[in-house]
This record gives C-alpha cells, sequence and structure tokens, in this order.
C-alpha cells in the first residue's frame, strides 16, 4: 500500500476555477506560499527567493550562484564565460520565475511582481553579455520586449494604486520608448513580441489616462471647447474668465 497522501480531499475542498485559480495562505511555519489550483492538481511557489524553494549549488540561486563566480573571477582576474549547460540552468530557472510572476500580476501583487521582472532582466543581461556560445548569448533575446512591458506594466500599476497617474503615464512612455529603442534581432518571435508590447502599453497608457482624476481646471477647459464647439459664445466668454481667474489663483504665491 502506498504511502503517498491521496489529494482528492484537498482538491474537493478548492475547486478549479479558471478565473479565481491562485491564492496566497500561510504555511504552517508563518511563510505565505503562492498555491495555483490547475484542473487536474494545485501547484505552490515560495513567494520569496527561488520559487520552487531548491538552492543550487546551495546557493539561493543559480543565478545566485553565477554571480558569485563572476565576482571571484573578476577580483582573481580570470576569464568568465557560460558555458551551455550554465545556460540552460539559468534559462530553465527564469522560466520559473515567470510563471510565478503571472500569478503575481494576476494577484495584483506589484511589488513582488517588480522584483521578479527586474530579476529575469538581469538574467537576460548576464547571459546574453556572458554565454560563450552566440546561440545562448541570443537565446532569451526574443522574449526582451514582453519582459520589458511586464516591468513597466508593473511598475505603472503600483503607481495608479496609489493615485499617481502621471508618473504612471510617465512610466509607461519610458517603458514604450525602451522596447522601440531595442536592437533589432531577425527573429518572428521577437518582432511579434514587440508590436505586440508596445500595443498593450499604448492601450494601457488610454486606460490610465481615461481613469484619471480631472482637474477643475481640466474640466472647464472641456467644458469650454464644448461651448465653442455649440456656438454658445456667451458661455464661453463665462467659461473663459472662470478659467483664467482660476490658473491667477493657482500661480499666486
Amino acid at each position: 500500500m502506498s504511502d503517498y497522501p491521496d489529494l482528492r480531499a484537498l482538491l474537493k475542498s478548492w475547486p478549479y476555477d479558471s478565473d479565481d485559480d491562485a491564492r496566497i495562505i500561510q504555511g504552517v511555519d508563518g511563510r505565505e506560499i503562492l498555491q495555483v489550483r490547475t484542473p487536474l492538481g494545485v501547484e505552490q511557489y515560495e513567494l520569496d527567493h527561488r520559487p520552487d524553494g531548491l538552492r543550487p549549488h546551495g546557493a539561493e540561486s543559480e543565478f545566485a550562484f553565477q554571480l558569485d563566480r563572476f565576482e571571484h573571477s573578476h577580483a582573481g582576474k580570470v576569464a568568465f564565460e557560460l558555458n551551455s549547460t550554465d545556460c540552460a540552468e539559468l534559462i530553465a530557472e527564469s522560466t520559473i520565475y515567470y510563471y510565478r510572476y503571472l500569478r503575481l500580476f494576476q494577484l495584483k501583487d506589484w511589488p513582488r511582481a517588480i522584483r521578479d521582472t527586474a530579476r529575469n532582466l538581469q538574467v537576460f543581461d548576464f547571459v546574453h553579455q556572458h554565454a560563450r556560445r552566440e546561440e545562448d548569448r541570443n537565446y532569451l533575446e526574443k522574449w526582451r520586449p514582453y519582459l520589458v512591458r511586464m516591468h513597466g506594466a508593473a511598475n505603472a500599476l503600483r503607481q495608479i494604486e496609489h493615485g499617481d497617474h502621471e508618473p504612471a503615464l510617465a512610466t509607461i512612455a519610458r517603458t514604450i520608448q525602451a522596447i522601440e529603442a531595442l536592437e533589432d534581432l531577425e527573429d518572428d518571435t521577437f518582432d511579434f513580441e514587440r508590436e505586440r508590447s508596445l500595443q498593450s502599453l499604448r492601450d494601457l497608457a488610454r486606460q490610465i489616462q481615461s481613469s484619471r482624476p480631472v482637474s477643475k481646471a481640466e474640466r472647464l477647459e472641456q467644458q469650454l471647447q464644448r461651448a465653442i464647439e455649440a456656438q454658445e459664445f456667451e458661455r464661453a466668454a463665462e467659461l473663459r474668465d472662470r478659467l483664467r481667474l482660476l490658473k491667477a489663483k493657482t500661480v499666486t504665491p
């Protein structure tokens, strides 16, 4: 008879719902854990450090291990490079961070989403700079537009959460510029991800713009424009005077 537990009771207690399939719970030791309900089971992620909780080479992550190698080689003035096995490990590890930050987006956990996307951007840079083989150096680059987009969006959405609409719009604008400035890559995935990311960010900017609180001056300007278009000149003159007075009060020390 098997000693492995039957998971049916757990699965029955949390029915699968594609619209509500992720949650953060508290583990027996008090730490927070991310759980994801799939059609046939449950996935569990650590919320801090490596998502699967493993410590490759005794380090916090494969990336941390390779960074330590790099720092020691730099200090010892020894040439550093990543072989194909190193790159494969870093790519595989980045994938599980990708799975986690997707769920963090779903849960609107912006600080952790920012952390994980920033971390993967560092891995992309590290592999691109230090991989021995050109194939490995360029392997992750096809997804860079997407990752830059997700990092920028997480930052902007965190700013929106704090009511900072103008900074959020500025963040989106900088992210669009960063994607547009990426060096062209002869790869269909790269082209697709760049165009999709730019469109997604522009859509997000429009959503932010439409949800942005309108100031009294902006409301008066909108009313003035409508009055002019309707040829309501007396009302337009009144609104223009009110707007001029409001702006004068704004600049008065």
